[in-house]
């Protein structure tokens, strides 16, 4: 049976998640995921794609991009295949790392946008790895609360709000606020 084709996002964004095969972990160690930030950054900026969130957790990672030039079927394996390589190498093993093909979730709309920010960055608190978002590491939250020229944060705030000290401001309260936003999960 043939596989379901890829919705095409009109803004070209999309909510990516990717999970280990038989859900395994896909970071053993926290220089795995290092190289995975490094691996992601270097095909973003190679691509002239956007990134506007991330969510590394051990056996999963969700992003926020948005395609240029290259679609995202195309950049999303360019990582994929890069980080697999690594892996394998690395831990000398063969085969498959990820379950089937990465999924994806349109973004169409801006509120939906910032719905699913905050759902990646809060992640790790559903997962019962930390208290505040703030406190975990492989995320990209304290890109938000800092000046980051990889994540395209401020195109986040001018949502929000004209002045970049309100917005900031504004995304932290609301990144805060605990929801149970409807979006694709694992």
């Amino acid at each position: 049976m043939p596989r379901k084709r890829r919705e095409i996002s009109s803004t070209g964004i999309y909510h990516i998640m990717i999970r280990g095969n038989e859900k395994k972990n896909i970071f053993i160690d926290e220089i795995d995921k290092y190289k995975f930030i490094k691996i992601l950054r270097e095909k973003i900026l190679k691509t002239n794609s956007i990134i506007y969130a991330y969510c590394l957790m051990d056996n999963h990672v969700h992003m926020i991009v948005k395609e240029n030039t290259t679609s995202i079927s195309e950049l999303i394996k360019s990582i994929n295949v890069n980080y697999v390589g690594y892996f394998n190498k690395k831990y000398k093993r063969v085969g498959h790392l990820f379950a089937d093909r990465f999924k994806s979730e349109v973004i169409e709309d801006e509120g939906y946008l910032l719905m699913v920010i905050r759902y990646l960055h809060n992640n790790p608190i559903k997962a019962g790895i930390v208290n505040k978002a703030d406190d975990y590491k492989w995320s990209s939250i304290s890109e938000y609360l800092s000046d980051s020229s990889f994540i395209q944060s401020g195109d986040i705030f001018k949502i929000i709000h004209a002045n970049v000290i309100c917005a900031r401001k504004e995304f932290i309260r609301f990144s805060h606020n605990l929801s149970n936003d409807n979006v694709m999960d694992c």
